[in-house]
């Protein structure tokens, strides 16, 4: 890099503080009335009405506008291509939710057309998501168990599972889930309430999906060796079922685990290839597809159900299912699930499209986001559908593919409706198997996701604390807990590092208006008789006491035993005052000469009420002023307000000024509204940066020795 020379500069002016600053740039008080400012957010004018119409329905301002030269053919050839994608992972990931398959189809329509109406993103691929999935599996499983499906065969005088009736009850619940999920993240849109975001912090995320996709896995397995283990419910479940599983592995069907070994080796090599040849392939191998044909060619020819008892996916209908709306007596049961499904569904989505938006220079409405996709799962659980996000892989491929706009995934939902109509029957004696096992390939990019521990340990070891912390509280609780939990550990480890931030003691850089912490620079230096003062992070009730003990060590003033012994030493004066005043008035009556006796002689032992006999430091070695650096604080409470003006008392009472400097227009406001002026103090302790406070300081010791020098002259 070239050496750029740097500018130097010269400012002449004076200190100016707070009160100064506010007369010089003429503050203005002026406040709009509340009344006002709602008629003017309620004024209707056809500009604004036109903004809010495309704003709520971003579809009518780009597709007018849509370039059939530009877009047309990358749209299509993404959207066919994404939309082969559906078909695999949208049966895959039905599984996951303990619905059958077709109902991942009907997941992989419905709310992509109406995402591509109302959603701001113009390229992420909604649909179908692993983790979404497990979580509402773990509500439809238990709200609709399997024990409660259990018939008894009078011929046979033996029980058996009812699963027509099992599936009709658990894509009930999943449609009341999902409909809940969807009107919530509707309400959270409508009252703009998308920064709820911010609380997913992308090691919170990762964490997270990792844990969950260890569900996934988990969920999986019997699937993969053929086992029936039981369904294990609340905390610790995941641990539960694994002990189950490897109780049941003797009992493995061995030809289910060569389908799913043998598939799993297929992907992973294919999909290799396809790395391999990304750049010479106009379009990605649709490796999935090819692999749920071949099972399913095989599957029939070979008859792997009634020869090895491997389960396959049944019947697929064809056709749409009609409009339903959900049970309304689910919604009490399913209220908790729905808020984390709502959440965790829009954090994904709208961490995906901001990565793409910013890639691609165009923005994403965080509130138009969280209405689209609450529209998107409303208007599914009515058509049976299941909640959705936004997956990486299909997003992936949408973009790489050439897609520029949501018109290629307008597109792969009408290749699932071609599938759903004509085709999905097809697919009946496909090995679930299979589908687990596309499951588990999918989910290797979530496994690598392990490399963050290593690299957040070198960056931050507090992300990589929550990253750990939120996998293990995933794991150890279902999704839904899992994900409250790690919210609030996150939550926490922000508390603990505001109550806990780093005090320093601040110098000067010699020859320069900069300061720098003391300990770490070995050229800048303490000022005399000036101790700066600084914490990181803002001053509020939780570590306000912390904050008066962390001054007291860098400036050396321990401010309650110098009151202590001040109020002694008054009283002791007091008394001595009075005891003298006595023998005064006894001499008086004796010797009336006397009453020339100088009573104020017992001034001389005290100096400011610090006594020598008490072993308390002179007050000559005390600092003449503490200057409070405040310029990483954002806010004050009433208990910060009352700490200042509280540290400002009682070291005045000393004799020690306390200046605040680098003060924001919104901590001055805390400090007015928390009554911190009054008479005596003003603006003028207040200084808008450490060298205004230090040149005052300066400035004024100069001028007190200025007037001591002038006194003792005028005496000599």
């Amino acid at each position: 890099m070239v050496n750029r020379r740097r500018g130097s500069y010269h400012m002449n002016r004076d200190v100016l503080d707070e009160g100064e600053v506010d007369t010089l740039a003429e503050k203005s008080n002026v406040t709009v009335p509340l009344s006002k400012r709602f008629k003017e957010a309620m004024r209707c004018s056809g500009p604004r009405l036109k903004s809010c119409v495309l704003s709520s329905v971003p579809v009518l301002s780009w597709l007018p506008r849509y370039s059939l030269r530009d877009n047309a053919i990358g749209d299509l050839v993404s959207g066919i291509s994404v939309g082969i994608m559906h078909l695999p992972q949208g049966m895959a990931y039905a599984l996951l939710a303990a619905v059958p398959p077709v109902f991942g189809l009907y997941s992989s329509f419905y709310p992509i057309l109406v995402y591509f109406i109302f959603g701001s993103s113009k390229h992420i691929s909604v649909g179908t998501y692993a983790v979404m999935s497990v979580m509402i599996g773990g509500v439809t499983e238990r709200l609709a168990p399997n024990s409660n499906f259990m018939l008894l065969d009078n011929a046979t005088n033996q029980s058996f599972l009812d699963v027509y009736s099992r599936d009709i009850e658990r894509v009930k619940v999943a449609a009341a889930v999902t409909f809940m999920s969807g009107i919530l993240q509707m309400l959270l849109g409508l009252v703009q309430f998308g920064f709820v975001v911010t609380y997913l912090s992308e090691p919170l995320v990762r964490g997270y999906t990792t844990g969950a996709a260890l569900h996934v896995i988990v969920s999986q397995l019997k699937y993969t060796f053929g086992i029936s283990p039981h369904r294990h419910s609340g905390p610790f479940a995941l641990v539960f079922t694994v002990i189950e599983v490897c109780y049941l592995v003797p009992k493995t069907n061995i030809g289910t685990l060569v389908v799913s070994l043998v598939t799993i080796a297929g992907l992973i090599l294919a999909k290799l290839l396809n790395t391999r040849l990304e750049k010479k392939l106009p379009v990605p191998i649709p490796v999935e597809l090819l692999g749920i044909i071949i099972a399913t060619l095989v599957s029939w020819q070979v008859n792997l159900q009634g020869e090895y008892g491997v389960e396959v996916v049944g019947e697929i209908p064809s056709g749409l299912q009609p409009p339903v709306l959900p049970k309304a007596s689910l919604f009490g049961q399913v209220i908790g699930d729905a808020f984390a499904l709502s959440v965790v569904g829009y954090g994904i989505a709208i961490s995906l499209g901001r990565i793409f938006a910013l890639k691609y220079g165009y923005k994403v409405d965080s509130n138009q986001e969280l209405i689209a996709l609450g529209l998107s799962n409303s208007i599914g659980g009515i058509f049976q559908c299941f909640a959705i996000s936004c997956s990486m892989s299909r997003t992936m491929v949408q973009e790489s593919t050439g897609g520029k706009t949501q018109v290629a995934s307008a597109l792969s939902a009408m290749v699932i409706l071609i599938i759903t109509l004509w085709i999905g029957s097809l697919f009946e004696e496909l090995p679930k198997a299979v589908l687990a096992a596309i499951i588990y390939v999918n989910l290797q990019g979530m496994m690598k996701q392990f490399m963050d521990i290593p690299a957040l340990w070198k960056s931050n070891k507090v992300d990589m604390l929550v990253w750990v912390a939120t996998l293990i509280l995933t794991v150890l609780f279902n999704p839904d807990m899992g994900l409250a939990a790690s919210i609030a550990f996150s939550m926490l480890t922000v508390i603990f590092r505001t109550q806990l931030p780093k005090y320093t003691a601040l110098g000067q850089v010699p020859d320069t208006d900069i300061y720098r912490p003391l300990e770490g620079y070995n050229q800048v230096k303490e000022l005399p008789g000036i101790v700066i003062f600084r914490s990181s992070a803002t001053l509020y009730f939780a570590n306000a006491e912390m904050y008066q003990d962390a001054l007291a060590e860098k400036s050396g003033i321990d401010i309650t035993k110098l009151i202590s012994r001040k109020k002694k030493a008054e009283a002791k004066r007091m008394r001595k005052e009075k005891k003298e005043a006595r023998n005064a008035k006894k001499i008086t009556k004796k010797n009336a000469h006397e009453l020339e006796v100088e009573p104020e002689c017992s001034k001389e032992v005290e100096k400011d009420g610090v006594t020598d006999e008490e072993g308390s430091k002179p007050i000559s070695t005390l600092p003449r002023v503490i200057i409070l650096d405040l310029s990483p604080v954002n806010f004050l409470d009433t208990v910060g307000v009352k700490t200042l003006r509280n540290i400002r008392r009682d070291h005045g009472d000393v004799g020690v000024e306390v200046l605040l400097c680098g003060c924001q227009t919104g901590v001055i406001e805390d400090l007015e509204r928390g009554g911190f002026f009054n008479e005596k103090v003003t603006k003028a302790c207040l200084f808008s940066s450490i060298h205004d406070a230090v040149l005052y300081c300066q400035t004024d010791k100069a001028q007190m020795d200025s007037d001591d020098e002038e006194m003792q002259a005028t005496n000599f």
